[in-house]
């Protein structure tokens, strides 16, 4: 029924009117969606909670997020040809009741080990569901409906890393890590029924299984894998010093080769490059790409400076972080109300114009900057986003034939988060690189040689002896001064970042009218 409205919806006939059920179905879709992308972020403010829970290494803890990157990056594209094989619905009901399995089993584990292999399944089982939404909004809905699903879509697809940090720091504080994932039971169960009950837009093609290329899925897997692995870890392990890193680096590099040689000459490719050919499909890729360098590398970097430097607690920085999404929340309907009546290029150059101010005002930054400090940039980051978002929803899959969407969308949501993967690497990368170019020149300010510098050590000495007799003055001074360049080149370095960032983003407009704009992207307004 979806699809044929679609095509009738470009043809220029009536669309039929969307009934109730595959409207609460997609609903439904779109929570699932809301969850497995909730699941990134969410155990990021509580690892140092589950680390102490299963007694693991410092190096182990790392694989709770690594595991679930990883397996999710490998499925987002295969996501394209499996609901073609099984069926929207089928392939939605496995992944959402797979998700939701896995959760149980990650609130339950007991050892470390058991953690990665359970966080691999949710991430892999779960990464389906993200592809799949985007795709079922341009099949389900006529074209006159779609700007206000994209907005829906939209903003699930930006708040949910943005919020992630802030419910996982509220649910570790208020009740345990183990409702980091238990959390996800009762909803996942809810959504696997109402999306097997409600959802019938596609009919399986079930031969695709039996012509599956196993060769290229696994040329697939070994590349994108390896390279989410070498992009998690490089910056941690001093790149290509780390063996481990050089050899999976070499595996992503020959296992890259052999899958575009694979992908460009197999009868049934396991998944379909040649949505790249529409230059619509392949800017809105490259802007997704920098979406996601913006939006998983700044939910990364404003709660560690308010970690490293202010020495804020995960539930004070998520309430510091909730500003974002708010604005978010709140600019979404004037974003899709604007999407219908104007250029989405315009409304692209515009989100990608407040993300940048937003990472240049914060350039100013100091050691004291707190809520109010970080209010307006977070408002402008929210509002760009939506600004963003929606747009490059349009550009990229707005305008493809109905039988293309399901690969595209796949391709379109995996270049967003291999984006969030180069853009944490950098940021990483950047922060080790400055960090200790900061400390040391900073270091060679605070030189005891310099009378200035020993007249400050002798002052804090003496006002240390008269504070805690006994203690040896010259030692705790050195400390507290050792902190204080510290932590001013930790600032310094937050503030080199947030210029590279800015750069980044602002670059993004120099190519936005690149893209066409899509025939109908006014023409539905009037």
């Amino acid at each position: 029924m979806s699809t044929a409205s679609a095509s009738a919806a470009t043809a220029g006939a009536p669309a039929p009117a969307v009934g109730w059920g595959p409207k609460l179905g997609f609903l439904a879709m779109v929570v699932g969606m809301f969850m497995a992308i909730l699941d990134i972020q969410i155990v990021a403010a509580s690892l140092s909670e589950i680390q102490a829970g299963l007694a693991a290494s410092a190096d182990e803890i790392i694989w709770v997020q690594n595991s679930y990157l990883i397996a999710e990056v490998i499925m987002i594209p295969l996501s394209g040809y499996l609901s073609r094989a099984l069926g929207t619905r089928w392939t939605f009901v496995l992944s959402a009741g797979g998700f939701t399995l896995s959760s149980l089993l990650c609130a339950f584990a007991a050892t470390m080990d058991q953690m990665i292999v359970f966080r691999a399944i949710q991430g892999f089982v779960g990464g389906a569901m993200i592809p799949l939404v985007f795709a079922s909004a341009y099949t389900i809905f006529p074209r006159d409906k779609q700007a206000a699903v994209t907005v829906v879509v939209g903003l699930v697809a930006t708040v949910a890393p943005t919020v992630g940090p802030t419910l996982g720091g509220w649910l570790t504080e208020m009740l345990s890590w183990h409702w980091l994932f238990l959390v996800n039971v009762v909803p996942g169960a809810i959504v696997t029924l109402v999306v097997w009950a409600l959802i019938d837009v596609d009919r399986p093609q079930l031969d695709l299984i039996r012509r599956i290329d196993v060769l290229g899925l696994v040329l697939m897997g070994l590349f994108l894998g390896s390279l989410d692995f070498v992009l998690e870890d490089g910056a941690r392990n001093d790149w290509f010093d780390d063996h481990h890193i050089l050899m999976f680096s070499v595996v992503a590099a020959v296992a890259g080769v052999g899958f575009f040689w694979r992908t460009l000459t197999a009868q049934n490719p396991i998944v379909d490059l040649t949505a790249f050919k529409d230059r619509n499909f392949a800017t809105g890729c490259l802007f997704s790409f920098v979406l996601g360098i913006s939006l998983y590398g700044l939910v990364y970097l404003q709660p560690q400076f308010l970690a490293r430097v202010r020495e804020l607690n995960a539930l004070q920085i998520g309430e510091i972080m909730f500003v974002t999404g708010l604005a978010q929340f709140l600019s979404a309907p004037i974003a899709g109300g604007l999407s219908r009546k104007v250029d989405p290029r315009i409304m692209l150059s515009i989100g990608f114009g407040l993300i940048a101010l937003s990472n240049w005002m914060l350039t100013g930054l100091t050691a004291e900057w707190d809520y109010w400090e970080l209010f307006l940039p977070q408002v402008l980051r929210g509002v760009g986003f939506m600004f963003g978002i929606i747009p490059v929803n349009v550009l990229a899959l707005g305008t493809l034939p109905p039988e293309k969407l399901k690969n595209a969308s796949g391709l379109y949501n995996l270049m967003r988060n291999l984006g969030g993967a180069f853009g944490l690497a950098g940021i990483t990368t950047a922060m080790t690189e400055r960090g200790g170019f900061h400390y040391a020149r900073l270091a060679e300010q605070v030189n005891p040689a310099r009378p200035e510098v020993q007249a400050r050590i002798d002052a804090l000495a003496a006002r240390f002896v008269e504070q805690i007799p006994g203690v040896d003055g010259h030692a705790a001074a050195l400390k507290v001064i050792a902190g204080q360049v510290m932590r001013q080149a930790t600032v310094l370095t937050f503030i080199d970042v947030f210029w590279l960032m800015s750069l980044v983003v602002a670059g993004a407009i120099g190519v936005v009218f690149l893209a066409r704009k899509p025939d109908h992207a006014v023409s539905d307004a009037h």
